[in-house]
């Protein structure tokens, strides 16, 4: 017959397993903070882009601009390199 865990080592595994779950929500509740704030976040930009049409036309032409910029660096940075 299976001998029964003493009463120090049960309690000892109930804390345990509490301290684990409380870990666990902190982490979960860390994750939700950060997933709110990029949410509020997306909904501010949306806001922001909708009532000012030019905005979006900005963005467009500055993406746009950087996109043409990143490519002369990469083409100069290989001319430098088969030197």
């Amino acid at each position: 017959m299976a001998e029964a865990e003493p009463q120090g080592e049960n309690w000892e595994n109930s804390m345990r397993k509490m301290e684990n779950c409380k870990k666990d929500l902190e982490k979960l509740l860390e994750e939700m903070e950060k997933i709110t704030v990029r949410a509020a976040w997306m909904t501010y930009n949306m806001v922001t882009i909708h009532t000012n049409p030019d905005l979006n036309l900005s963005m467009k032409h500055l993406e746009n601009a950087f996109l043409r910029c990143k490519q002369q660096v990469e083409r100069k940075w290989q001319e430098v390199v088969k030197e």
